[in-house]
């Protein structure tokens, strides 16, 4: 009896036996280089991923000298939306955006020699950023740390050098921790030398390590919305746009176009740097280029305004929530080398086109001259000085009657509304120049 006792207690035993023997897992996501667009879909996918492989805890591997404020706070909503523990370990540095990173975290562990703070947002020069920018960053922190637990104080000087703490950092100079700083003012929870050591002060120790790599759509996104890859997006949109106007046909200049403007904005929407507002205002915008050149022929408010939209929605579509100067810089240095590879492509093209084999046919290659006989139109010298009606506005060309022929006609330059009396003055073929009657 007690045998059987024995053995039933230990086949009871075994899921326990089982489960203790397996190690639990913490999920490594480096955070390293600049903090840019890219990063942010990749560290919220990863803590997805630990959640959901049940891991009991996530910690983000930090080396970076910051980089982009919306890249910044994107990471900082997913870590604290997080359902596991979130830890940083500034791997050796931390500053600016990285500082934001580390903060939103649920414990900041440094390494010997490490350090965090310096986070004035500055611009792409290196300028330090407007006051109103400064303010929202210092808030941004100020509460980031409250959430967390920290001295709300000592956030708010690594953002604004007007900001003075007793014993730690004078006005007029900007807050940077190193490790022994930040344990000792009990900004970070300790120093650890390296993982083994970081999981032993987390609770966890032996415990499996797994490390997140950004998969092939994230490497994708980051990719097209490399600031050399842009212009290139933009290019071809804008190309196959011009071609599809000129062939006046859906085809596949009007593929390219939306294939390509799809990667452009579709990547920004990825990333959060766009909202469904730029697309609207591209959609705007190509709807009155439209009514400009199929409603109202010319070049006039409608085509203005329509171009006007497209440029701001494409600039609006590469600077995000909280644009620097050097964001701004950017956008528009993007917009402009696509400007340019546009106006190049064309050139080229118009160019080779008469000595293309294939497009050749498109073009006229010879040339002949009045001396030879060769008349574009009969000469209708007997127009001149006769009198008729505009039929509809001159502006400067339109259609006029005189007599019993409608003519297409021209001004001088002036405009002459519709029902005026005009006189023609100069007939050269099928060019009618008129002048109006007063």
């Amino acid at each position: 009896m007690r045998r059987w006792t024995s053995l039933t207690l230990a086949f009871l035993s075994l899921p326990w036996l089982s489960g203790a023997a397996q190690a639990p897992t913490v999920y490594r996501i480096p955070v390293t280089g600049v903090v840019e667009n890219g990063l942010a879909p990749y560290v919220a996918r990863s803590l997805r991923e630990a959640e959901s492989a049940g891991a009991v805890a996530a910690f983000l591997d930090i080396d970076t000298p910051g980089g982009r404020i919306d890249a910044a706070e994107r990471i900082a909503d997913a870590v604290r939306n997080a359902r596991i523990p979130v830890y940083a370990f500034v791997n050796p540095r931390a500053y600016s955006a990285g500082a934001l990173i580390a903060i939103s975290t649920n414990g900041i562990y440094m390494r010997p020699g490490a350090v965090i703070g310096a986070a004035t947002p500055v611009d792409g020069q290196g300028t330090k950023a407007s006051e109103k920018l400064v303010s929202a960053m210092r808030a941004e922190f100020r509460s980031m740390a409250e959430q967390r637990g920290l001295d709300p104080k000592l956030a708010e000087a690594m953002v604004d050098e007007n900001v003075e703490v007793p014993n730690v950092v004078k006005k007029g100079q900007l807050l940077t921790l190193s490790t022994g700083e930040a344990v000792r003012l009990r900004f970070a929870k300790g120093a650890v030398a390296d993982e083994v050591a970081l999981l032993e002060a987390i609770g966890h120790p032996g415990a499996r390590i797994v490390t997140t790599e950004p998969n092939w759509a994230e490497g994708l996104v980051r990719f097209l919305t490399n600031p050399l890859v842009a212009p290139l997006l933009l290019s071809m949109g804008i190309l196959g746009l011009v071609f599809e106007i000129k062939t006046g046909a859906f085809g596949l200049g009007g593929i390219l176009s939306l294939v390509s403007l799809g990667l452009f904005f579709g990547s920004s929407l990825i990333l959060g740097l766009a909202g469904w507002e730029e697309v609207l205002l591209l959609g705007f915008g190509v709807i009155a280029l439209a009514v400009e050149i199929f409603v109202l022929p010319g070049f006039g408010v409608a085509g203005v305004v329509g171009g006007v939209a497209i440029v701001a929605s494409m600039v609006l579509a590469m600077m995000g929530a909280h644009p620097t100067t050097g964001d701004v810089a950017q956008a528009l240095a993007v917009l402009g080398a696509s400007l340019f590879i546009t106006l190049a492509v064309i050139y080229a093209w118009l160019r080779h086109l008469p000595n293309s084999g294939r497009f050749s046919g498109l073009l006229l290659q010879g040339a002949v001259h009045k001396s030879q006989g060769f008349v574009s139109a009969p000469s209708r010298g007997d127009l001149i000085g006769r009198d008729g009606v505009a039929v509809t506005d001159l502006r400067p060309s339109g259609t006029a009657r005189v007599g019993e022929e409608r003519l297409d006609v021209v001004t001088e330059g002036e405009y002459v509304p519709q029902g005026s009396r005009v006189q023609v003055v100069q007939s050269d073929g099928y060019r009618h120049v008129v002048r109006a009657v007063l």
